[in-house]
């Protein structure tokens, strides 16, 4: 009995391999932008040895810390996407391992078997014709499939190499990003060139805070606590409006007038933000206030403009004195919460978005002392 070759016996199934369709080349987005996150970071520590010479070292240790949490933030991103990338790519393969199983055997016998028996066939020289044709349009495809295989199998190598590798980098980063928070900190309290507008009176404030029992009632006293006259001003930030950046990078969790899981309605809105993140003033404004406030917290009010005040509370420390003219994007405080170490990051590398956003911002804005809604001044679908 003349013996047929065995790549020829599975001809059926070479075909149904070929022509099956073929998956969606590897991306290599994820491991990309984790690689792009790396050098944000990269970037940051160069900004924090640039700043501590920088003539105005407020306004660079700002961009630095702004560069860490950028980076640190892409990071996450980056992990999180690597991450899934990785548990994608191996369940495709674990579902595939059967027909991956066949594949390597049909090309281990195809590049083992002699040509000579290769061309046997039961039905003699035209069948094994007819054969040798079929065998040369599929091995192709064949080979084709075993290199999208391998690029599969080195993308998860890849992967993995990237987040052994993410640790080192994290590490740097979070030391950077505190570091350049301490500095910022000794420099803010260190300055003496911003303008005033006036001076508060500490005896004064306290008794306007024991008071006053309402938000609305401690913003309409707020000229009580000066130890003088209030400097008038003709600052203007109307052609602003509905075009501002949110004082910190965060996400909506609550809007003007939403009720909270207590049935409570508050006139602002409620942004949730990243532990220790960064807090501006959004537009060059007066400091009316800053400190403990109520049951708000820390809180700081800004006046951009006559009768106008934004109202930021829920922060864990504060910057400036009352009475300070500051620049737009001025550091004003700092997010509360403990911020993560590099293996908690990567622990959460495989969740959504959102899970490490932890704190919250209170935002309200009041006009002629009554409470406007702040996303008609402030461009809040960015994010962050």
């Amino acid at each position: 009995m003349i013996r047929t070759a065995p790549g020829l016996l599975l001809l059926p199934l070479l075909l149904a391999l070929t022509l099956a369709p073929l998956p969606l080349m590897a991306q290599q987005q994820p491991a990309e932008a984790a690689r792009a996150a790396a050098q944000e970071l990269e970037a940051a520590t160069l900004q924090l040895e640039a700043a501590e010479s920088a003539r105005d070292r407020v306004k660079a240790l700002t961009q630095t810390v702004r560069a860490y949490e950028a980076g640190l933030g892409a990071m996450r991103e980056g992990l999180r996407r690597v991450a899934r990338r990785e548990t994608l790519l191996l369940s495709q393969l674990n579902a595939r391992e059967d027909e991956v199983s066949e594949l390597l055997g049909i090309l281990q016998t195809i590049e083992t078997s002699a040509p000579p028996v290769l061309m046997l066939h039961p039905s003699g020289p035209l069948g094994a014709a007819r054969s040798a044709m079929m065998v040369a349009e599929v091995t192709p495809g064949l080979y084709a499939r075993a290199e999208v295989l391998r690029m599969d199998l080195e993308e998860v190598q890849t992967l993995r190499m990237l987040q052994q590798s993410a640790s080192g980098t994290l590490q740097d980063g979070l030391s950077g990003v505190q570091e350049a928070r301490t500095a910022l900190s000794k420099a803010i309290s260190d300055r003496t060139n911003l303008p005033r507008r006036f001076t508060a009176d500490p005896i004064r404030t306290a008794l306007l805070i024991a008071s006053t029992e309402t938000l609305s009632g401690f913003a309409s006293g707020l000229a009580e606590i000066a130890g003088g006259a209030i400097a008038p001003t003709t600052a203007d930030v109307t052609a602003l409006r509905g075009d501002i950046d949110l004082p910190v990078k965060g996400l909506m969790l609550r809007r003007f007038g939403q009720r909270d899981a207590a049935g409570i309605a508050r006139p602002g809105v409620l942004i949730a933000a990243r532990p220790r993140a960064l807090v501006i003033s959004p537009t060059a404004a007066t400091i009316r206030y800053r400190g403990p406030l109520l049951d708000l917290g820390n809180v700081v009010i800004l006046e951009p403009q006559p009768d106008t005040l934004f109202i930021l509370s829920g922060l864990a420390e504060v910057y400036g004195n009352a009475g300070e003219v500051i620049p737009g994007g001025t550091p004003v405080g700092l997010m509360g919460g403990n911020s993560p170490q590099a293996g908690a990051i990567l622990s959460l590398s495989g969740e959504g978005g959102g899970t490490d956003r932890t704190e919250t911002l209170y935002i309200e804005v009041r006009m002629d002392n009554s409470p406007v809604d702040p996303e008609t001044w402030f461009d809040t679908g960015k994010g962050g």
